[in-house]
This record gives structure tokens, sequence and C-alpha cells, in this order.
């Protein structure tokens, strides 16, 4: 049930879907969330159903403010209020002692809780209208079958769960990969996972160095070996490689889909070919995009230049990583 994200009522009654407890997949500038009220494990629990998700696997609660990050939070470390306050709204979520006796099912169990306020305003239209319902915030993971590609457009979402999901339409997300994730339960801030914003902005606004995880860190969204992977199956190859490979390709070999900066010679038969932009911020707006697209074709392989080193490529290069993972 697709909901148009500039209407006003149609706002109104995805506000009201939620807090009858009932999911609803929205926009943000990163992806598209399958949204439940966070306040409500019940209706999270649906998410983890839909989504075919471990319950124990963390949800990222979506708020419209500080304010209502409060509600959710035990204590807010000064850390974590510093990069609210440099990165809100925007992609950035913050892992945070969690309220005691609220969001345990978004939680995952655990005794924290990611929070972020998304800048999509059709998401912060929705996170206001539910407010005014009595929700403080919406749980909201990908709106995909877990661990598959991210959606960044209403029609990923239902071609994911069907057109009886009610999809409050936003139109593409702007950003096309998931937050950066940072952990401020510890005392010293931990990066979980990349995402747009450079480590150095991020490090600056924090005032201090990000630690790199490790085995005490809390359980968060995406951070699994193996994530946003398509049907068919993902390599990364170097430049240099990716060309060899395709000269040493024959013509009875596999439906293939390339990815790359380098275009395949005239001489490789039946590849389908997207250039990859030369900039971090465009690859990563439409690389779920494409990665579906691929699939849609029937490939059996999808061949991706393996990004160029440097921090501006780490949440480019988090989510290849994953996705070749399988």
């Amino acid at each position: 049930m697709r909901l148009d994200g500039t209407d006003t009522a149609a706002i109104e009654r995805a506000a009201a879907l939620l807090a009858g407890g009932v999911l609803v997949a929205f926009p943000t500038e990163t992806v598209y969330g399958l949204g439940a009220r966070a306040d409500d494990d019940a209706a999270v629990a649906k998410i983890f159903e839909a989504k075919g998700r471990p319950a124990n696997h963390p949800l990222i609660v979506h708020v419209a403010d500080t304010t209502d990050a409060a509600h959710f939070a035990a204590r807010i470390p000064p850390v974590a209020q510093r990069l609210m306050d440099a990165f809100w709204p925007g992609p950035l979520t913050v892992i945070v002692p969690r309220a005691p006796g609220i969001a345990a099912a978004a939680g995952g169990g655990q005794s924290s809780v990611g929070l972020r306020s998304p800048a999509h305003p059709v998401a912060q239209a929705l996170l206001s209208a539910a407010r005014r319902l009595g929700v403080a915030g919406i749980a909201g993971p990908s709106a995909n079958r877990f661990g598959r590609v991210s959606p960044t457009h209403a029609a990923h979402v239902e071609a994911e769960f069907g057109a009886s999901m009610p999809v409050l339409d936003g139109g593409p997300c702007a950003v096309g990969i998931e937050s950066s994730i940072v952990d401020c339960t510890r005392g010293r801030p931990v990066l979980l996972r990349p995402g747009v914003l450079r480590r150095a902005a991020i490090e600056a606004a924090a005032g201090e160095a990000l630690l790199e995880a490790d085995a005490d860190a809390p359980r968060a969204s995406g951070t699994l070996a193996s994530h946003y992977a398509p049907n068919a199956r993902v390599q990364l190859l170097s430049a240099p490689r990716l060309v060899e490979a395709l000269q040493l390709r024959s013509d009875s070999a596999p439906r293939l889909a390339v990815y790359s900066a380098v275009a395949p010679a005239s001489a490789a038969p039946g590849v389908r070919h997207r250039r990859m932009p030369a900039r971090p911020d465009e690859v990563a707006r439409e690389l779920f995009s494409v990665l579906r697209e691929f699939d849609d074709m029937g490939v059996h392989s999808i061949w991706i230049e393996a990004p160029p080193p440097g921090p501006e490529w780490d949440g480019v290069r988090d989510r290849l990583q994953r996705a070749a993972a399988v």
C-alpha cells in the first residue's frame, strides 16, 4: 500500500498505523526503514518476523530530536551528546545505555540502544505526527529481508514485502547506505559501522579518537560479516584483475554483471556493465539500486571493482566487503 509522503493526510495515516502497532515502511536519507513503535515490544517483534531477523540483533530507534532520545536513554554520555549536536538530524547513530523497561525488543535484549534522528523531511514529518499520538520513537531497520540488499526506493520495499505493506513514499534516498554507528556506552567512542561521514569529522566532533570495535562491543545493526547481499554472487576485484578476468572469460560462462570505473573490453560477450562513479558519495547513493538491478537481470555473478584506498571510501568498502562475504 503506497502512501504519498508529500500528502499530510497520508503521513497522519501512517502515524496512526504505527501508533496502533502496525508496521509501516518509511524513507530516510540513508535507506528505507521498516518501522514499528519502539516502545511496543509486540509491534517490534513483527519487524523481526517480517525480516526473518534474529531477535537478538538490535534495531536502530529513530527519534525526532534529542528530547525524544532522552526517552529511550538511561543517560546520554557527553561524547554522545557532542555527536548528536554535530550530526543530528543526519546519518549518525549513537549507542547509549538504554532506559530500564523500555525498547527492550528494539535493543535486542541488551542494556543499550541505538538512536538516530533522520534528516529526511518525510521521516521527520512522520516522527512528529507519531509523537502527537504518543509514539516517542520508531524502530526502523532497513526494509528488506535479513541480510539482503537494503532498499533506497519505495518500489524496493514492495518487491521485498508485497503491495500490502504500507510504504510511505519519500522518493529515492539521497545518501544510499546506512548510518555510521558509534558506541558511546563504554567511556571511549568506538566506531562499529562506517557510513558516509568521514572518520576524521566524527573524531573532531567527538573531541577524541574513535577506537576500533572489539569483542566487548554491543551488537549493532548491519555489522555481521555477511550482509547487504544480492542473490547473485559478488566478487571484489582490483581494476587490473578485473580486466584480466574479463579477457579470460569464455563465451559459455554464466551471465555476468560488472560494476566498475574501467569499462569491460568489447570482446567480453554477454556482460552487463554499469559504470561506477568516481566519487564515493555518488557510489553510495546508487550502490544498492545497482545491485538490485543486476539481480533483476538474472545474472549469476557480479564483479565489482574494489574501491580505491582512503577513508572517504570506508562506508562503501564496508558494504561491498559484507556483500561479497556470502
